[in-house]
């Protein structure tokens, strides 16, 4: 191996992490330029915004999660499986914690790696606040496994319920879900459609407009708090019909094997529990030496550069960045960000590569608006733009395939148009003979 090629250690393999690889896998790794490392303590990519299909059981994770190793090895770049839990910033390695298996056995050992620049994309995870009894008895929906850990529970306690001699009881079949952004809102709209079409299959015990009930609450006085009101307001007109409760204005305080109680006194009795609630970077960033902000995120420059060390950058949602060059403002955890920055990361790093340290691109938050899809039912949106002179709100149709359009986007950037246009073709040839829900 040549040692004097660059070596970029990225460590997260989310949507702005592998596209990130990727692109310089393409470029510098296949030019033998750099050597790309990807760091991810999981063995396959799915794309975030899908994990409330996958817990709803509307989308078998199986047919849309990409292997690293595969995307390493037809992109020119490696992937090393493992969780980052240190950093010498002295001797430039990074840690990765021995990985256990299922057995609790050690497959892998503790590695080191070196790097010449080390870029962190690690993303967040839910913040529960400290809530009493948030970690133990409510799910958040971070990843995968936890999206598919939901899933089972939704459908063994269906399947109970339809078994079971004795009338359901109220709140058996309840779900509550804790915060109503985005993920909330169109989680609570996906199973409104998933418990129907999945009671559909001969569960006939089950009516699921008397059983199966939804629940959303949220702290904030509307929907969807962080977007424009108008937005807010459609889709409350929307989870209306649906027959979604909502409880706005009230604030979780203890949460329980049985419901949840708000500061208010009033008590929700559930069987299921989601908090998607507040947000928080990775707690392991607390304790590698570099400087974080109060939820975890790096403080970094609108070079994206750690305010610490040069040769360290972070993007992302565990990023604390200027929403422009001298602003106090910090960039918002949404995807487009991540892309947007991961895009201006790829030039930066062909700079550095070729020792071109001096004035690297700066990042200014560009909002092209929002998009809240509501499955079947509805989809809103607000889009953003100099063209437009402001904002534009959109709904139905239109706005439906702009959000569909969004994930075809990230698979484009990932894979190439060529075989997005090909598995578009594979949907669609096998989905009459496939249920719409997953049954299992």
């Amino acid at each position: 191996m040549n040692k004097t090629k660059h070596k970029i250690v990225i460590v997260g393999g989310g949507a702005g992490g592998l596209e990130l690889a990727t692109k310089l896998g393409d470029s510098l790794g296949k030019r033998k330029k750099a050597e790309i490392t990807l760091v991810d303590a999981k063995k396959t990519h799915i794309w975030k915004p899908l994990l409330h299909e996958i817990a709803a059981g509307s989308l078998n994770a199986d047919k849309d999660e990409l292997d690293y190793l595969a995307q390493a090895h037809w992109h020119h770049f490696n992937f090393r499986l493992g969780s980052m839990d240190a950093l010498n910033k002295e001797t430039k390695e990074i840690s990765l914690a021995p990985f256990i298996g299922n057995d609790g056995t050690e497959i892998i050992p503790r590695r080191r790696f070196s790097y010449d620049t080390l870029i962190l994309s690690v993303g967040s995870t839910i913040n529960d606040f400290g809530i009493e009894g948030a970690a133990e008895f409510s799910i958040a929906l971070d990843n995968q496994h936890q999206a598919e850990k939901f899933h089972q529970k939704l459908h063994n306690a269906i399947l109970k319920a339809q078994t079971q001699k004795d009338e359901i009881l109220p709140g058996q079949l309840e779900v509550v879900i804790v915060g109503a952004g985005a993920t909330g809102v169109e989680l609570s709209a996906e199973l409104h459609k998933a418990t129907r079409e999945l009671t559909a299959y001969g569960l006939d015990k089950i009516n699921p407009d008397k059983d199966i009930k939804i629940s959303l609450i949220e702290a904030s006085d509307r929907l969807l708090p962080a977007l424009p009101r108008r937005m807010s307001l459609s889709v409350e007109r929307e989870l209306k019909k649906l027959n979604v409760n909502l409880y706005m204005g009230e604030r979780v305080t203890n949460v329980s094997a049985n419901g949840v109680k708000t500061h208010t006194g009033r008590f929700i009795a559930s069987a299921l529990v989601v908090w998607a609630a507040g947000i928080k970077a990775p707690g392991f960033l607390r304790n590698i030496g570099v400087t974080v902000n109060s939820i975890n995120q790096v403080a970094v420059r609108s070079t994206l550069q750690s305010v610490d060390d040069d040769s360290i950058f972070a993007f992302g949602d565990c990023a604390a960045c200027p929403i422009k060059p001298g602003a106090v403002e910090l960039v918002p955890p949404r995807a487009q960000s991540a892309h947007q920055q991961a895009l201006m990361l790829y030039k930066t790093m062909k700079r550095v590569v070729a020792g071109k340290t001096q004035k690297l691109p700066q990042y200014s938050y560009k909002d092209y608006g929002s998009l809240v899809n509501l499955g079947r039912y509805s989809t809103v949106g607000n889009l953003m733009g100099s063209l437009m002179g402001g904002s534009m709100f959109i709904e139905g149709l239109v706005a439906r395939t702009m959000y569909l359009m969004l994930y075809q986007m990230h698979l484009m950037a990932l894979h190439g148009i060529t075989v997005v246009a090909l598995r578009l073709i594979a949907k669609f040839i096998t989905r009459r003979t496939e249920s719409h829900v997953k049954l299992h």
